[in-house]
């Protein structure tokens, strides 16, 4: 994976995630899930201004790996000074 190619497609979904999430009229966007053949691409927020991207192959456990993501997102938007994100089942940030 190139890292400059990739963070620009990150910052592309993002924004398409953003835009889907506000056309579908929810609120803020916590998660986005690319799956292939051969694995997933997902991005998680961590605060408002950061996100983690995580790449998995075809047999990765995806709950785990969603659980995980939560628990580092919110530690990266600590470390970061941001606020995280609202909590499964809560209202907005």
């Amino acid at each position: 994976v190139q890292t400059e190619g990739f963070a620009a497609l990150t910052a592309a979904a993002l924004g398409v995630g953003l835009r889907l999430t506000e056309g579908a009229g929810q609120q803020a966007l916590r998660e986005l899930v690319v799956r292939s053949e051969t694995g997933c691409v997902v991005l998680h927020a961590a605060g408002r201004d950061a996100v983690l991207a995580v790449i998995a192959g075809p047999r990765a456990n995806v709950g785990r790996l969603h659980l995980e993501a939560r628990r580092s997102c919110a530690r990266l938007a600590e470390l970061l000074g941001a606020a995280p994100a609202a909590p499964e089942g809560g209202g907005a940030r």
